[in-house]
């Protein structure tokens, strides 16, 4: 009788695992069927909401419901995180957010109340964009040796940081070049930019999303893309490395991430239209004039490339000795 009850056990067990599967699947493909919530973690203006709009009008027109952003600003985007993090995991609940985030948040703030690999499932990434040191238009400074050059020359030195990647890759660049200088932190870019164009800020490392533009209107000027390669939107501005930094390269990329949980075949058919979304003519051209190039990485290779940028970014925040705040 007992190994008659243990059959039954386990043929009504698959049984109702195939039944999750099937109903699954089939909330898949109704998917979806009221409108969408993407939650970004920086102002309306920034460069993640210039990246984010985009790719939220082409997945209404994609997806056939309406997109509603909500920007969530704070605490480096750890509001958002959390937020979705703890949203009901169907599908309508949805993260955009870069690298930087999902992999430097545990290195560089000592309590958060999630788990980036453990609370979020990828649903694909959709760019990858360079960051830019920049100083003031007016400022003398028109290269990295002189900027090096000057920060070791003068005291009370001061740049800004909006967001983790610019904090590292200041903090990594300070660490190269063995200069010192303070830090000053904004929600924003744009509430930044002012301070580097009247000279309150000797330099900064900016979204190249948002920096392209005042580097075109000429309100700042790019002494180095942080790249491994040149940028097209900007051919005439050397990489860190070419500019004298060695082994320097920071290209954070952006993903969309649902809670964990969520359905395989939904995050599957959201993953789609993303990569859908980047193979565009439309897409790469948009993405070229904002210094970012497309990313297709489905939900597997995205999870994947997030867990060896954690690795990466151990060695990095102690050899720039940052404390978690």
């Amino acid at each position: 009788m007992t190994h008659r009850n243990s059959i039954r056990t386990l043929i009504a067990f698959v049984a109702a695992l195939a039944l999750g599967v099937m109903a699954g699947a089939a909330r898949a493909q109704d998917y979806p069927t009221r409108p969408l919530r993407v939650l970004i973690g920086f102002p309306a203006g920034s460069g993640a909401d210039i990246l984010g709009r985009y790719f939220t009008t082409k997945l209404a027109e994609l997806s056939g419901q309406s997109v509603i952003v909500e920007n969530k600003p704070g605490a480096n985007a750890n509001i958002a995180l959390s937020l979705v993090a703890t949203a009901k995991p169907d599908g309508y609940t949805i993260l955009f957010v870069a690298n930087s985030n999902m992999a430097g948040s545990r290195f560089l703030f000592k309590e958060l109340s999630f788990d980036t690999l453990k609370d979020f499932v990828p649903a694909a990434s959709f760019a990858r964009i360079a960051f830019v040191m920049t100083v003031g238009a007016s400022s003398p400074i028109k290269s990295i040796a002189e900027l090096t050059a000057y920060l070791k020359s003068h005291q009370h030195n001061r740049y800004g940081v909006t967001n983790q990647t610019a904090i590292l890759a200041t903090e990594y660049y300070k660490q190269l070049v063995g200069v010192e200088a303070t830090q000053v932190q904004y929600r924003t870019a744009p509430e930044a930019l002012p301070d580097v164009v009247n000279g309150t800020l000797d330099f900064i490392i900016m979204d190249g999303t948002f920096a392209v533009g005042p580097i075109k209107q000429g309100k700042i000027r790019a002494l180095a893309v942080t790249t491994a390669q040149r940028i097209s939107t900007l051919p005439d501005t050397p990489t860190m490395m070419e500019a004298g930094v060695p082994n320097y390269e920071f290209a954070p990329w952006w993903a969309a991430y649902l809670p964990a949980g969520t359905p395989p075949a939904i995050v599957a058919k959201l993953g789609a239209w993303f990569n859908q979304i980047d193979r565009m003519d439309e897409t790469k051209a948009f993405l070229e004039r904002i210094a970012s190039v497309p990313m297709t990485d489905d939900s597997k290779a995205a999870d994947e490339r997030l867990k060896r940028d954690i690795e990466l970014w151990a060695p990095l925040v102690k050899a720039a000795k940052i404390e978690p705040q």
